[in-house]
């Protein structure tokens, strides 16, 4: 089993940034490709970007690409995203989610075995 927790959610203005980490532990993290979805009220959750084993491949949905960085510290268990210029619709809830290295290209949610629990973030416009 991979715990993770997800920090660093809040509230923002509109062309403001965040970075959020998520923490993992349980099991070694180099074992796994790590990935952030997000889920606005009233819609499914939606891949965001992920990132291989060893940080060396990342991938971002359209939405978010050129303004979100994903990236992973072995050394301390932790996998961020760095959000910049965010707008109103990237309100949702953040999740960041776990998979087996060798899976890497997976971006369905339902492809994803570990999950945390989740951060809010509110951007006002």
């Amino acid at each position: 089993q991979v715990q993770l927790v997800e920090s660093g959610g809040g509230l923002v203005q509109a062309g403001g940034s965040l970075r959020l980490s998520c923490a993992a532990s349980g099991r070694t993290f180099s074992n796994y490709a790590m990935a952030w979805f997000r889920q606005a009220p009233g819609k499914e959750r939606e891949f965001a970007a992920n990132i291989n084993w060893d940080g060396g491949n990342t991938y971002y949905a359209d939405s978010v690409k050129g303004r979100f960085t994903i990236s992973r510290d072995n050394a301390k268990n932790t996998v961020y995203l760095q959000m910049n210029s965010l707008k109103p619709e990237d309100t949702a809830v953040y999740y960041c989610a776990a998979i087996s290295r060798g899976y890497f290209r997976v971006v369905a949610p339902r492809g994803y075995p570990y999950w945390g629990q989740g951060t809010q973030v509110t951007v006002s416009s």
